[in-house]
């Protein structure tokens, strides 16, 4: 059990310091259900509507590999 929670741990800050550079380019931040709060120099993004998106394809995709191997 603390296995994968130091995993998902880790999987979201590295998820979370990718943010603004990498997965912005691919959509990650900029559809509906995530929220951007800018303050200036500081700028927030809360992925929620992609996170249950991309959670949605990882798993349809695991399901896949899971059924044909």
């Amino acid at each position: 059990m603390i296995r994968w929670v130091a995993a998902i741990f880790v999987g979201l800050t590295v998820f979370y310091a990718l943010l603004p550079w990498i997965l912005e380019k691919v959509g990650v931040g900029r559809i509906i259900g995530d929220v951007r709060i800018d303050l200036g120099r500081l700028k927030l993004v809360l992925p929620f509507g992609s996170t249950v998106l991309w959670s949605a394809v990882v798993f349809l995709i695991a399901e896949a590999v899971k059924r044909f191997w």
